[in-house]
């Protein structure tokens, strides 16, 4: 059908004018169909709408050709109807036109990705099937290779066989003529590989296959191999393996692999060790599976977790289990077990030097004792004369013997060091000065040494002063259950004078005949383990602990657990300063390499690797923090607090403190006895103790907190002076203990309340009263005992009953101001703010002091 379009002015010849109307142009257009068919169709044409907003004259847009009201365009009607400006709807519109720009866009970028990832499936297919190809066909070269070396044996074998043969019967067998229509067999190519091996050798030829329908043009020949050696042959068509066999083939291997995979995963089950809380991470590293794996299967069971949460022990356990894997439960404390290694065979086991503690009051001479078998001066390098660190030797006498001593402070101060040097000695010299006697820290020592079960040996010291007298100290020993062999006994007794280096013979002697009775033995070829003797905190060295080994022996390079710190070993050295390469028991020496110093005390081992120091260390480091936090003693006084505010005793004054000294020992003697000071009314706390010097740190610390610094045998620097004299913090330093304590004991005692104590002076009895203005009432009385003094405190009794207490306001004798008055007199007496008084009336009075009030000493 064709439509041909006539317009009316044109069928008109241009005469008759199109009609306007409301902005429209209209005329005819006649359409014609087959069989000479036609139709007019008036058309009306809609002129586009132009409108413009007024001019500078204010001049609305023009209105239509019809000259009627100005129209009003779509989008004013809208936005009228929507209640908003044309402004904002074409606001709205343009956001509406661009969101839909945003939206086209990223559909765009979704498809362009789409279509990057088919392509790059395209390219992994096309590069898996040139991979399957390649495959395919080293496979067929490989098969070749084979046949065209068979075919080469069998081939020489054929022609040693013919060449072994008589003559006659290698003779051609005459030719047969052929039958009429027989097929003609196919020439035997020249470059035959028999040909050129020499063979003569003929083997017949198939019968030729029945004529196949020619290929259509440009289809590959799949089932028409090369001629290879096989082919000539057996003279059978070698055929190809197609791809899709290939690619079954390939697939069952692939899923022949899957199954033996999954076989051999369930044959290596693991045991797994699960503690009381593990990590995810960790989990799936003892189980040597993918962290994504064990993340999927919490998410099947409705658990969004990630790598580093943790797991209880019964959810880890319901995870192994999935796994395939077995599961042994341990707990926390469980890091710890055989830790210290098997015992020893009593075929390991050699002699190994005895270790001496010497111990005894102070300025009984122990150091000086010490001194004199070392040939060392020691005391010179102690403050004030008096030990104040653990100090590890090893003395070798003239005879080879080897002796290790532990100096022990003798101050009360240190009675857990004492008590610390008793429970890792063999022996124990309890030095007993001869003209002083038995004194408290001697009587310490004896239950220290007791308490250890270790042998005690009474070294009576000072014996070359003119008052000195040994049988008296031996005497006064009878009491604390210690009887010497001269009186019976069995403790071994020996006069010695450390100044004149008298009796030394005999107390090495002594030693060494206890060692022997004791017979002590270690095995040296094992692991190390000790104990930590002293430690502090090396400004050139770092943290350097002082350690005896009790077993085996300590190498450079081992790897150290001491306490809740660890370390490898960086360095050896012994008590003159040499480096060593091993320590072997009973060998006191300083190691460097922990990361932080360890208590005095604590048993030091050591262990295979530096996982398992880790394991150790935090154990304990969290076993700290929750006995430091859940504490009995800090929930006790918290709640003795609550009550004394309760009840309005007030709270206890508490005096802060920041030690720092230059050993772990002194700072943890000096905590324990400015505890001990502590009362209910006041108390010292330490809020903060260390090792080391004087940092910033702690003096914002100190700051921050409100108290002092004291700093025993260290300093501060430059930097930490300048910021303590800003803040006005104060540090004080000391280098003996006994001062130091002397000075915390006179703060606490000057933050004591002082007593009241109450005096009686008198008693006067009130004769008259008078009313006198301006004054209020005067009580006339006489003193009947004692005297009277203005500004005492009275009490007014009325039939033996107190009715009031106050201050004398007022005491005259006749009309004059008087001090005091005695005894038989009569005076004038006034009260203050009390005037409810009568004839007959007693007052009491009595005079108030207050005494300052000091802490108890106690040892």
């Amino acid at each position: 059908m064709s439509d041909t379009k006539n317009v009316n002015s044109e069928s008109d010849g241009g005469r008759k004018p199109l009609s306007v109307g409301r902005g429209k142009d209209s005329g005819t257009v006649k359409q014609s169909f087959s069989h000479g068919r036609s139709k007019q169709v008036v058309v009306e044409k809609k002129k586009k709408r132009i409108t413009q907003p007024a001019g500078k004259t204010g001049k609305p847009a023009a209105a239509g050709a019809s000259g009627g009201k100005p129209k009003v365009s779509k989008a004013a009607e809208l936005a009228k109807k929507l209640g908003i400006t044309e402004a904002e709807l074409r606001a709205r519109q343009m956001a509406l036109k661009k969101r839909e720009e945003d939206e086209k866009k990223r559909k765009a970028e979704d498809e362009a990705r789409a279509e990057a990832q088919r392509r790059l499936a395209e390219e992994q297919e096309r590069r898996q099937q040139e991979e399957e190809q390649r495959v395919e066909e080293e496979a067929r070269r490989k098969a070749e290779e084979e046949a065209r070396k068979k075919a080469e044996a069998e081939a020489a074998r054929l022609a040693e066989e013919e060449a072994r043969k008589p003559k006659a019967e290698r003779k051609a067998p005459a030719k047969r003529e052929p039958v009429r229509n027989e097929p003609v067999p196919e020439a035997e190519p020249d470059a035959s590989p028999l040909a050129e091996l020499g063979g003569r050798v003929k083997r017949a030829k198939p019968a030729a296959p029945p004529p196949a329908k020619p290929a259509r043009r440009g289809e590959p020949k799949r089932r028409q191999g090369k001629l290879t050696i096989a082919a000539a042959l057996d003279g059978d068509e070698v055929r190809q393996r197609s791809l899709a066999s290939v690619r079954r083939a390939r697939e069952k291997e692939k899923e022949r692999r899957m199954a033996g995979q999954k076989d051999n995963k369930e044959k290596s089950s693991r045991e797994v060790i699960v503690p009381e809380t593990i990590t995810l991470q960790e989990l799936a590293n003892r189980m040597t599976e993918r962290v994504a794996d064990v993340v999927k299967f919490m998410m099947k069971q409705g658990e969004m977790m990630r790598a580093n949460d943790m797991l209880d022990a019964d959810m880890a356990e319901l995870i192994v289990e999935e796994f395939g894997h077995t599961v042994k439960r341990v707990s926390e404390a469980d890091v710890e077990i055989g830790l210290e290694g098997p015992d020893d065979d009593e075929g390991d086991l050699v002699g190994r030097p005895p270790v001496v503690t010497i111990m005894g009051h102070v300025d009984h001479g122990k150091t000086s004792l010490l001194d004199a078998m070392r040939s060392t001066d020691v005391v010179s390098g102690e403050a004030g004369g008096i030990t104040q660190h653990i100090g590890a030797y090893q003395v070798t006498l003239e005879s080879g013997d080897k002796i290790t001593f532990l100096d022990t402070p003798g101050h009360a101060a240190f009675s857990a060091m004492r008590a610390r040097g008793a429970d890792i000695t063999d022996i124990v010299i309890i030095v007993v000065a001869a003209d002083d006697g038995v004194m408290p820290q001697t009587i310490e020592a004896i239950s220290h040494a007791k308490a250890a079960g270790v042998p005690i040996i009474i070294a009576v010291n000072k014996i070359d002063k003119p008052e000195a007298d040994a049988n008296k100290v031996l005497t006064e020993l009878l009491q604390y259950d210690i009887q010497v062999e001269a009186m019976g006994g069995e403790v071994q007794a020996i006069e010695v004078s450390a100044k004149e280096k008298m009796g030394l013979d005999n107390l090495t002697e002594a030693i060494t005949l206890q060692a022997e009775i004791l017979e002590l033995q270690a095995n040296p070829d094992r692991d190390a383990d000790g104990v930590v003797v002293e430690s502090q905190l090396d400004k050139g060295r770092g943290p350097v602990a002082t350690v005896l080994v009790k077993r085996g022996t300590l190498k450079r390079g081992d790897i150290v657990v001491a306490g809740s710190q660890w370390g490898k070993v960086r360095a050896l050295v012994n008590e003159r300063g040499q480096q060593l390469k091993e320590a072997g028991p009973t060998v006191p020496a300083e190691i460097l390499g922990l990361d932080g110093a360890p208590d005095p005390g604590d048993p030091f081992v050591v262990v295979d690797n530096e996982q398992r120091a880790r394991e150790i260390t935090e154990y304990r480091i969290r076993m700290k923090k929750q006995a430091r936090g859940a504490g009995p003693t800090a929930k006790a006084s918290l709640e003795q607090m609550l009550s004394r505010l309760q009840s309005g005793a007030g709270e206890t004054s508490e005096a802060p403190l920041v030690v720092k000294g230059d050993v772990q020992g002194s700072v943890e003697a000096i905590t324990q006895a400015v505890e001990k000071m502590s009362t209910e009314e006041v108390r010292a706390r330490v809020i903060y103790g260390a090792v080391g010097g004087i940092s910033e740190s702690d003096v914002l610390l100190a700051q921050s907190s409100g108290a002092p610094i004291i700093a025993f045998n260290t300093r501060a620097n430059k930097q930490a002076r300048e910021l303590a004299e800003r803040e006005g913090v104060e540090i004080r330093y000391y280098s003996v203990i006994y001062d130091l304590i002397d000075d915390v004991r006179d703060t606490l005692s000057g933050m004591l309340a002082p007593e009241k104590r109450e005096t009686f002076i008198g008693y006067a009895e009130i004769l008259e009263v008078f009313n006198i203005t301006k004054v209020g009432k005067v009580a006339g009385c006489r003193v009947t005992e004692g005297v009277v003094k203005r500004g005492c405190g009275v009490r007014l009794l009325r039939d033996d009953v107190v009715i009031h207490e106050g201050m004398l306001k007022t005491l005259k004798r006749f009309k004059d101001e008087v001090p005091e008055v005695k005894e038989g007199n009569e005076c004038g007496m006034a009260f203050e703010r009390y005037e409810d008084i009568r004839v007959g009336d007693l007052i009491e009075c009595f005079q108030v002091e207050m005494i300052e009030r000091k802490l108890e000493v106690t040892n």
